[in-house]
């Protein structure tokens, strides 16, 4: 079977002081926090996936975010350049590791800015959030790079969460899911399912018909159980209050793999 990875990347001690742009601020556990991520990471690995933790960077509050400082397609990984610049430092060790698993690095450059939370793929459609924290140049410098290599890139609004994928993911058949209320156009994705919790839009494709969830969204678990889905729950309640969510804790690269 092929290897599947997964960049992880350890709670900084600095996690409470994390970015918080469109919920109010509450308080975190950083003991609780790193439970959780350890909980995280090991269903990843029972579910079949190898696990890489990069390098921590403990100066940075939201570095366990891993997946928004690199989008990785097919065998080529281009590097962020963050919207929020408190955290352009993350990227650094996330390029030293790509770049280790036999990636081609590109990099996103100023005046461009880009987050990996705005990019969903689905297949060789690529769908790119523009919102707070990915502009318009950083959209086309994606485009520039991953359109020469198969990739159809469609920019989609976003205005009610921090990134694409805070509002919506894809099940394995590539239908996307997501709360309708927080979900600029969904008339731009040709199969879309809303689900009744903010949470349950976002899920980490394991593997297997295996839906990688958060634990805050069990009518969503039902529903897409109801489907023919396996949800797989994870608690990850002191990450959700700094607006993350299962897809942002981890980087899959099953593209080098398969």
């Amino acid at each position: 079977m092929p290897s599947k990875k997964a960049l992880i990347r350890r709670p900084s001690p600095r996690l409470a002081e994390g970015l918080v742009t469109h919920i109010e601020r509450e308080e975190i556990d950083p003991a609780l926090a790193e439970r959780q991520w350890e909980a995280y990471a090991e269903a990843l690995r029972t579910h079949g996936w190898e696990t890489v933790e990069v390098d921590p960077a403990d100066d940075c509050p939201d570095a366990v975010f891993v997946e928004d400082a690199v989008v990785v397609y097919r065998n080529v990984a281009l590097i962020a350049r963050p919207g929020a610049e408190s955290r352009r430092d993350e990227t650094g060790g996330v390029e030293e590791t790509v770049a280790r698993l036999g990636c081609s690095v590109n990099w996103v450059w100023e005046p461009g800015t880009l987050e990996g939370g705005d990019v969903l793929k689905i297949g060789d459609t690529i769908y790119v959030g523009r919102g707070g924290r990915t502009n318009a140049a950083g959209v086309q410098q994606l485009k520039a790079v991953f359109e020469p290599l198969g990739a159809r890139v469609v920019a989609v609004p976003v205005s009610s969460v921090l990134h694409l994928k805070s509002a919506v993911t894809a099940l394995p058949d590539g239908t996307v899911i997501g709360h309708a209320p927080l979900v600029d156009s969904p008339t731009l994705f040709p199969r879309f399912l809303p689900v009744p919790e903010e949470s349950g839009a976002h899920v980490v494709l394991l593997g297997g018909g295996k839906l990688l969830m958060a634990a805050s969204a069990p009518k969503t678990a039902e529903l897409l159980a109801d489907l023919g889905h396996e949800p797989v729950l994870v608690d990850i309640s002191e990450f959700e209050k700094l607006e993350g969510c299962v897809t942002c804790l981890s980087v899959r690269l099953r593209e080098l793999y398969s």
